[in-house]
């Protein structure tokens, strides 16, 4: 008779945008789909979203008072050492009390004090670095943790070489399945077989230089032809609605949020896209072309590295921000009449796909734990 394995118990931290939070969920989700019975505990940062996205997916979060050095003097960077010091206590804390088997970080300010305590405490720990340029906290953790999963080549410049796997981000499933949905796309959306679809995705909150492009080239490229699908985000689509009143509704679709994301890439021929790694891990297995607009307000600008990476494969195309107004247009029309180099573009993104990312690094979780 086989001796009955044990119930694993695993804490996940990081978070404070949605490029942290989804991976932290997806590998839960996988390893509760490998060992049904794990039990996990998040740790976030208080005020931030994962507060609240956590518990929608199901899971236990508790949250410390930590938050980054603001870029500007603020008295509240004054209180950085203090929250610090408060954080790593109360994960020491929590680490008692749960007793963990293994202890995961994705990035962000709660994965920093969490790890610190686990590494002293000798816990097994893994860190998840989603984008080509590594986070600060991933850095500062990189010679105490025992595994660094890593999405982008060249990643030695930042984690000891011998720690490194390379899994590609988790993305959400749903997106994978595009194929043969052409069809009840284009009707989902009210759009025609006869006309080149571009997609426009800023990002669930939008993104205001992309957004300002296209309602000043709408029109343009409507008259050349093409059939606009547009997620302006909800804090800009009033003003979208408005600028864009008196053009043809039935080539030019706009809307606040896309929840059907796997009709909307299936519509798609050409998409307009941030440079966030998760929407880069996403869009390389959607295989469609796509333009990265990077956003200039992220640290350590790197998006702009994440798409690069892409555009010096010949994966991706790539339109700065700063350029976005004049151009971005210009290359949507110029990528959308040529067939042969979307075709190129197509054929190199492929193979950058990693469907298994979440699967692959829950092994390595259970690997440590099994250790």
């Amino acid at each position: 008779m086989s001796e009955k394995k044990r119930t694993y118990r695993i804490m996940i931290s990081g978070g404070g945008t949605g490029g942290h939070i989804y991976p932290a969920i997806s590998i839960a989700n996988a390893l509760k789909e490998m060992h049904p019975d794990t039990e996990f505990l998040f740790v976030g940062a208080k005020g931030k979203m994962e507060m609240e996205k956590v518990p929608e997916a199901g899971y236990k979060i508790v949250g410390l008072r930590i938050s980054g050095l603001q870029r500007s003097l603020k008295l509240s960077n004054l209180m950085f050492p203090f929250k610090v010091l408060f954080s790593v206590a109360k994960a020491f804390k929590l680490l008692k009390q749960f007793k963990p088997d293994v202890v995961i970080g994705v990035g962000g300010y709660a994965s920093g004090p969490l790890l610190h305590a686990a590494t002293k405490k000798g816990i097994p720990t893994l860190i998840q670095e989603q984008n080509g340029f590594a986070g600060l906290t991933n850095r500062l953790l990189a010679k105490k943790v025992d595994k660094v999963c890593v999405a982008y080549e060249n990643m030695e410049r930042f984690f000891p070489k011998d720690r490194i796997v390379m899994t590609g981000n988790p993305v959400r499933t749903d997106i994978l399945s595009t194929e043969g949905k052409r069809t009840e796309a284009l009707k989902h959306f009210g759009l025609s077989a006869d006309k080149k679809t571009l997609l426009i995705i800023g990002g669930s909150l939008g993104a205001r230089t992309i957004n300002n492009a296209i309602a000043e080239g709408a029109e343009r490229l409507v008259n050349e032809g093409i059939q606009v699908l547009w997620q302006t985000g909800k804090f800009y689509i009033d003003e979208m609605m408005e600028r864009t009143k008196d053009i043809d509704s039935k080539s030019l679709k706009v809307l606040p949020f896309i929840k059907e994301m796997d009709l909307a890439y299936a519509a798609a021929d050409v998409i307009i896209s941030r440079a966030g790694a998760s929407s880069i891990s996403e869009l390389s297995l959607v295989g469609k072309p796509v333009i990265f607009v990077p956003s200039p307000n992220v640290a350590e600008d790197h998006q702009t590295k994440n798409a690069m990476a892409m555009v010096s494969k010949e994966a991706a195309e790539h339109v700065s921000d700063s350029e976005a107004p004049e151009h971005l247009v210009k290359e949507s029309i110029l990528l959308l009449m040529d067939g042969q180099r979307q075709e190129l573009l197509k054929e190199n993104l492929k193979p950058l796909g990693k469907p298994n990312a979440a699967k692959d690094i829950a092994n390595e979780v259970i690997a440590l734990i099994e250790k």
